[in-house]
């Protein structure tokens, strides 16, 4: 017999309800107390999912995030303001086509990163609470952020890129510490930029920040390495 590894890499899909929920949140329509019930719910909805297929490895779908990396702009200030367009531009495909989502012509970096808390303890915290599974909870990597680093308006705050990412592999270094101290032995670094390498056009953009290639492959390995370096009982996965 051939044993199969399989778990959640990504974000799960979020429930009418819970998408619903976050409009009336926004809107003012809702206290945060039962928004975080109708959230709850949704987390354990997907626990249990994942808890019926046999999955050894269980994550809570991402339900409380906007985007898979934006619990790091909700828990640090400094970013400037943003929309969901700062995490989604680009060109997404589906049954109907192409559509193209611009990137915030504003976005970036305006004030040095400052943690207000933790980025994900509290999403492990529960997550452990409701499965006798392995719970694991993703984070994203550091030089994914590049994206909130701009030469025109990051540099009163940060005039390098280096200088910017190394407060955030701090920040992440920290949040592991953080997650090891709560019982976490799985976390996995979401590193999609490295893919978005391979298109002219996106690399364009990352080039344009002043790495080339060949430095968007190799610093942004050994930032990874950087988060993740020293913490030996922790297995970390990758999903590019």
């Amino acid at each position: 017999m051939i044993a199969v590894h399989a778990d959640v890499i990504g974000s799960l899909l979020r429930p009418p309800e819970l998408l619903a929920a976050q409009k009336q949140l926004t809107a003012g329509a809702f206290s945060s107390s039962h928004f975080k019930e109708i959230e709850d719910r949704a987390v354990d909805d997907a626990i249990a999912l994942q808890d019926s297929l046999g999955l050894e490895i269980v994550t809570d779908g991402e339900m409380r995030r906007q985007s898979f990396q934006s619990q790091m702009t909700s828990a640090v200030s400094g970013f400037g303001e943003h929309n969901l367009g700062a995490f989604l531009w680009g060109d997404w495909h589906d049954e109907q086509g192409i559509h193209r989502n611009r990137r915030p012509r504003r976005l970036g970096t305006t004030a040095k990163l400052r943690r207000l808390r933790y980025l994900s303890a509290d999403e492990f915290s529960y997550l452990k609470s409701k499965t006798k599974r392995i719970p694991k909870v993703t984070l994203p990597s550091p030089s994914l952020w590049a994206n909130f680093w701009s030469p025109k308006y990051s540099r009163d705050a940060y005039p390098t890129l280096d200088a910017f990412l190394a407060d955030i592999v701090k920040i992440l270094r920290d949040e592991v510490a953080e997650l090891v101290r709560l019982g976490a032995t799985y976390i996995q670094i979401d590193g999609p930029q490295y893919g978005l390498l391979l298109h002219p056009r996106t690399r364009g953009f990352y080039e344009k920040l002043g790495w080339s290639l060949d430095q968007w492959l190799s610093r942004g390995i050994e930032l990874d390495n950087a988060v993740i370096a020293g913490f030996p009982q922790v297995t970390f996965g990758f999903h590019i």
